[in-house]
């Protein structure tokens, strides 16, 4: 069984699925520090993508600290879940989030102000 899945229906290119995928595996604790993955060829048979794909998604987790590959040895997890998270993925979590909210009011014939105030309403314990 591969360690992450694909959706090929997903406009969100292979790699950034595949890269997506094995850091949520970190996060949510199915891959441990010093857990090894599987070699590149082994992967890509197992998603049925190109070798080239996943040797990118690792050559890129290396060089974010996630990986450590091993010459001749292969690739282990070095990240805790907490250094799994992509960077700036809180920032982009809030902007996609914000961006949700504010279409949803402005569907709904809201203004920006109102929803600040009732953000702040709601904060302060009222509704």
């Amino acid at each position: 069984m591969a360690i992450v899945t694909l959706d090929q229906q997903d406009s969100t290119p292979i790699y950034a699925q595949l890269e997506r995928g094995v850091r949520a595996a970190i996060a949510t604790g199915r891959l441990r520090p010093g857990d090894q993955l599987p070699t590149v060829r082994q992967l890509a048979v197992d998603l049925q993508v190109n070798a080239n794909t996943v040797a990118r998604v690792y050559a890129e987790l290396e060089r974010s600290g996630v990986i450590e590959t091993k010459r001749g040895v292969g690739s282990f997890i070095t990240a805790s879940p907490a250094q799994a998270h992509p960077p700036r993925e809180h920032e982009r979590r809030v902007r996609t989030f914000v961006t949700r909210v504010l279409a949803d009011a402005a569907a709904h014939g809201l203004t920006v102000d109102e929803v600040i105030a009732g953000l702040r309403a709601h904060r302060k314990g009222g509704t």
